[in-house]
């Protein structure tokens, strides 16, 4: 079925709690619409470790409903930045293969797959316009304005830099006119890159991509206190991989699940910064239909919701309570990883890498001590 241009649109606005911007984005598809052109979005992950579920489940999500536009999908598999970041002591065979696991996890976790396509960095960097393109944007770049792009590998402007470290956010900026990316489809935490990437645009004669940043899930720890707002408090609290307790990854077993929703940080009546509801907001209810919360008769009794909005109601006014809420959400988590853990069970290809992924991570856990 064909999507008019206000029902892409809409499911544009769905993935992106920032859209910039919304008219730009218009325009840009309605005329490759009429010259038949294909729209390329793009995000790009540094295969550093495990994957959680918003680089999993979540993403998915928003693969699925980008390609629903008739949007293309890229995958930069971003092993040179990986290395530029000193992750796995910058060894680019190690990093690769943690790639190569990243994509099998993509591969099983409901994808739709016919319009996604899957790039290593390590293929594109052979190409010397990659470089050239590279040298433009840094001509036209002032340093103190890519320091500050240096968010978005979890580092601060404060920070100790190494000279590669700079050299990333370049890279990135790099990455969406090469591939090319009409839509740069990323967390908010990686806004900074994409809006140097508007402003040069122009200045190196490139079209100017438009930036769709989804929401950061929480970290399921009780928030830090702090005095920042907005994107940078958004970004403060997404959950890490540093820390194995402050997320559910891909391939956790169901009693890992169970262990981490159990001691998550979840206020009775709160729905603000609350990272079980949005679990449920933004992963459950994007895919099943009904959650059905069972309790004994003396405490409601059992009751089902057909939407979230049905849930945060109840939630807030105290009808439904963390003891109620919990083991549903470890019950729905479960189903949804099941196929996951299985691929990897059963798979010897799948089982291999995770192995490899697992043994590769703890070595750079213990060496970083």
């Amino acid at each position: 079925m064909t999507l008019t241009l206000d029902e892409k649109i809409a499911l544009l606005k769905e993935v992106g709690e920032e859209f910039i911007n919304e008219e730009e984005a218009r325009k840009m598809i309605a005329w490759k619409t009429e010259h038949n052109k294909k729209i390329y979005a793009y995000d790009g992950f540094e295969p550093s470790g495990n994957i959680h579920i918003a680089q999993g489940l979540l993403k998915a999500i928003h693969v699925n409903k980008l390609t629903k536009a008739g949007i293309i999908f890229k995958f930069l598999i971003a092993d040179w930045h990986a290395a530029a970041n000193h992750k796995f002591d910058g060894d680019l065979k190690v990093i690769e293969r943690v790639g190569d696991f990243y994509i099998e996890v993509w591969k099983v976790c409901g994808m739709d797959l016919s319009k996604v396509e899957f790039i290593y960095a390590s293929e594109i960097v052979k190409d010397p316009n990659y470089w050239q393109l590279l040298l433009k944007i840094a001509i036209k770049s002032s340093l103190k304005r890519v320091i500050r792009c240096t968010q978005i590998m979890g580092r601060s402007e404060t920070d100790k830099l190494t000279a590669s470290q700079i050299l990333y956010p370049l890279m990135q900026a790099a990455d969406i006119f090469y591939l090319p990316a009409d839509i740069c489809q990323l967390g908010l935490d990686q806004r900074k890159v994409n809006m140097l990437a508007r402003e040069v645009a122009n200045k190196i004669n490139k079209p100017k991509p438009i930036a769709l940043h989804h929401h950061m899930l929480m970290a399921l720890t009780k928030p830090p206190k702090t005095d920042l707002t907005g994107i940078e408090r958004a970004i403060q609290l997404k959950m890490s991989k540093s820390d194995p307790d402050s997320a559910i990854f891909m391939l956790d077993t169901p009693t890992d699940v169970k262990r981490k929703i159990n001691k998550a940080y979840c206020p009775p009546k709160q729905v603000v910064e609350n990272p079980i509801l949005e679990y449920c907001k933004y992963i459950l209810f994007e895919r099943i239909d009904t959650i059905k919360i069972e309790r004994l008769e003396k405490y409601g009794g059992n009751i089902e919701y057909g939407s979230y909005i049905e849930l945060e109601k109840d939630y807030s006014k105290g009808n439904l309570n963390p003891p109620d809420l919990k083991p549903a959400v470890i019950k729905y988590l479960n189903q949804l990883l099941k196929p996951i853990r299985e691929h990897f069970e059963q798979d010897e290809k799948a089982k291999k890498l995770f192995l490899f992924v697992q043994n590769a991570y703890k070595k750079m856990k213990l060496k970083s001590k």
